[in-house]
């Protein structure tokens, strides 16, 4: 297996793309190309076809998966306010399978249509959706049903603006609804998933709950326990509940004392004064184990970096697939995700963008994060 990657901002799309894919072909050592990931910032939209052209002829690839996004992640930098294209090119063991996926709304409900997951196996995905036509939440959901052991790394474009706005690079295609995916045979990935949470105060079990809303915790209302942790919070720790509070899901029922990493983070998107009753933004069961969490920029840059020290491993590249709510939006520091990932890792190949939305397992299962930063490393299987 080999992979390289480059970035190129230059402002003439069509010779960005070649710039990025020939610099990036450049590290194969002579190998063609198996899958080419093609990132490109609004800049470029207008010529995402001319861009997907440049690239594909200059690299020599057939398989292709990508988009247009709001920051472009090329090595050490993530490119967020001026035209940039990133291009990933991998070498793989065997032949990628890429594949475009709609879902189609019927009187039930939906369908996904356009590609089927087979079975489980070692075969890693890689999933790039449009935040305006594709739930992706819901297939994950199914996937961990009824395939449980599949793993999918990727993320929500973040390029458009609104419905129909979106571009997803598909092979020789632009396509502007759905998702794109690819199917890698013959290597592993090792998923890193750092939320940059802190849990607060108590782990909680659910006593009564409809859908989103949360009314009892250990049968008490959710505000009165988080009235109670909050007089006895730091000032510091006050002050990030007051900017934007979270829960963590407990993914592991049997874990004796879950720790950070241990829960899936959802945002807290509103109370109820009069009954105390909170609202999460996903479907809350009764039995669960809920713990409050804060996130700042302190707590997100130590989240990912032990997660690099303790769980990352020898890799050929990596993929970043980083919030849009994080970059300079959260640390007063520019490239922070990007650069601290070259650093940790050792400069390796690397590129990615900034999602509405992210994709990753934690605890086994697949899901659709927010604020994260999810990592995919490829390893030789």
């Amino acid at each position: 297996m080999r992979i390289g990657a480059a970035l190129s901002t230059h402002p003439d799309p069509g010779k960005a793309a070649a710039e990025a894919a020939g610099e990036a072909a450049s590290r194969l050592g002579g190998k063609d190309v198996s899958l080419a990931l093609i990132i490109a910032s609004r800049h470029h939209a207008p010529s995402a076809q001319v861009v997907s052209k440049a690239a594909c002829l200059e690299a020599g690839a057939e398989r292709v998966i990508g988009c247009i996004a709001e920051t472009v992640v090329g090595g050490d930098r993530e490119v967020e306010g001026g035209p940039a294209v990133a291009v990933w090119l991998a070498s793989l063991p065997r032949p990628v399978e890429t594949f475009h996926m709609e879902f189609v709304r019927t009187r039930e409900g939906g369908v996904f249509a356009g590609y089927r997951f087979e079975r489980a196996g070692p075969d890693p995905y890689l999933l790039i959706g449009d935040p305006f036509s594709f739930p992706t939440d819901v297939l994950l959901g199914h996937l961990n049903n009824v395939i449980p052991g599949t793993i999918v790394m990727g993320g929500m474009a973040s390029g458009g603006l609104g419905p129909g706005d979106t571009r997803l690079f598909l092979d020789d295609r632009v396509l502007d609804t759905g998702a794109v995916g690819a199917r890698m045979p013959g290597i592993r990935i090792r998923a890193l998933v750092s939320q940059g949470c802190r849990p607060i105060g108590n782990a909680y079990t659910v006593t009564r709950a409809e859908g989103e809303l949360v009314r009892e915790l250990g049968g008490r209302p959710p505000l009165q326990r988080l009235q109670e942790l909050v007089a006895t919070l730091s000032s510091e720790d006050r002050h990030l509940v007051g900017r934007g509070l979270h829960v963590g899901r407990v993914i592991d029922e049997y874990k004796a004392e879950p720790e950070r990493g241990d829960f899936l983070i959802r945002g807290v998107t509103g109370m109820d004064p009069q009954s105390g009753a909170l609202a999460v933004g996903d479907r809350i069961e009764v039995g669960e184990t809920i713990q409050f969490h804060v996130r700042d920029a302190v707590t997100a840059d130590e989240d990912l970096s032990n997660l690099l020290e303790r769980d990352a491993e020898p890799a050929a590249g990596a993929l970043l697939f980083t919030c849009n709510g994080r970059g300079s939006r959260l640390f007063s520091v520019p490239d922070h995700d990007a650069s601290l990932i070259s650093r940790k890792l050792g400069g390796l190949p690397l590129a990615g963008f900034n999602c509405a939305g992210e994709i990753g397992p934690v605890g086994g299962k697949n899901f659709l994060h927010g604020f994260t930063a999810s990592i995919a490393l490829f390893v030789d299987a």
